[in-house]
């Protein structure tokens, strides 16, 4: 055997236990994620008042420093919630106009304008994520569905892009994410749908809708339905594949940030994942629907 194809096999070989160790790093993460997340609503569902969403306010904390500014749900919102987001924004921009214009050398437009994308991406995205979490009526219910459908959404796109990219390969963005095909995005909104179903049933059971009671109300947290258009169950369908389709577009423009910035993952304290918005980056995008949509259909 050739030394040249020993440090082949050696390299295979190491690129294999590589492989191995990157699986299990990121199974290990993403399980002590689900985990904290359940924890969490399990806080949020039995302490009563506003101590049980402290633990997820901490945990947001980790991706914006605003969390208090939605601290009202659309449509209370529409007052001082707002009222803070534009002032918040407004003194932001000044500071860093100053600062471009005081401290010229050393800055400059485009940096200016890239700080300021920076506040609307993280800050203003994330504080709606912080939004969903002071929801007044039906606040554990948005935090179910913006998890089972972030969740499911991940996992439908790579069972269906996996099982059928062989036959149906056409590319989603093929600039941004060459892995990503169609029918994984359409995989992903089946996950999506089926998320939002599971956190229906679970509030069905456990919580019950307006006085309909299924098992048991618990702590006295129920599903608070106003609408009546559509029935609670097709409200939930509806809102979990548009939150898919953003969890999707989400991911897809972080990648395309990414690729603008010469790197692969934001960051490496999740072992596995990447940095904190490489966790959270589809649910930035899908706190929009979840807020826009608890916060007035229900």
């Amino acid at each position: 055997m050739s030394e040249q194809t020993q440090n082949d096999g050696l390299q295979t070989v190491n690129a294999e236990t590589k492989n191995k160790s990157s699986l299990k790093a990121r199974v290990i993460t993403a399980v002590c994620y689900v985990l904290v997340w359940f924890a969490l609503t399990a806080l949020k569902w039995c302490v009563p008042g506003g101590w049980g969403a402290l633990g997820f306010d901490a945990a947001f904390c980790a991706v914006s420093v605003p969390l208090y500014v939605f601290i009202e749900s659309i449509p209370q919102t529409r007052g001082s919630g707002f009222l803070a987001v534009a002032v918040a924004f407004t003194i932001y921009t000044m500071f860093l106009a100053a600062t471009s214009v005081f401290d010229h050398n050393r800055s400059s437009v485009k940096g200016t304008v890239y700080s300021i994308f920076c506040m609307l991406y993280c800050g203003v995205l994330s504080a709606m994520l912080s939004a969903v979490n002071h929801i007044k009526t039906n606040s554990v219910a948005a935090i179910l569905t913006l998890f089972f459908v972030a969740v499911f959404t991940d996992s439908g796109a790579f069972i269906f892009g996996s099982l059928l990219k062989k036959y149906l390969p056409a590319k989603l963005a093929p600039q941004l994410s060459p892995n990503k095909t169609v029918i994984g995005a359409v995989g992903g909104v089946i996950g999506g749908i089926a998320g939002s179903v599971i956190a229906f049933y679970i509030m069905y059971g456990f919580g019950g809708i307006n006085e309909t009671v299924f098992l048991t109300r618990f702590n006295d947290v129920f599903l608070s339905v106003k609408s009546e258009t559509f029935p609670p169950l097709l409200s939930f369908i509806i809102i979990g594949a548009c939150t898919s389709i953003m969890c999707q577009i989400g991911d897809l423009f972080e990648s395309a940030v990414k690729r603008e910035c010469g790197v692969k993952d934001m960051g490496n304290i999740l072992p596995g994942h990447g940095g904190i918005l490489d966790r959270f980056d589809s649910m930035l995008y899908s706190s929009v629907v979840v807020l826009f949509s608890f916060g007035t259909v229900f």
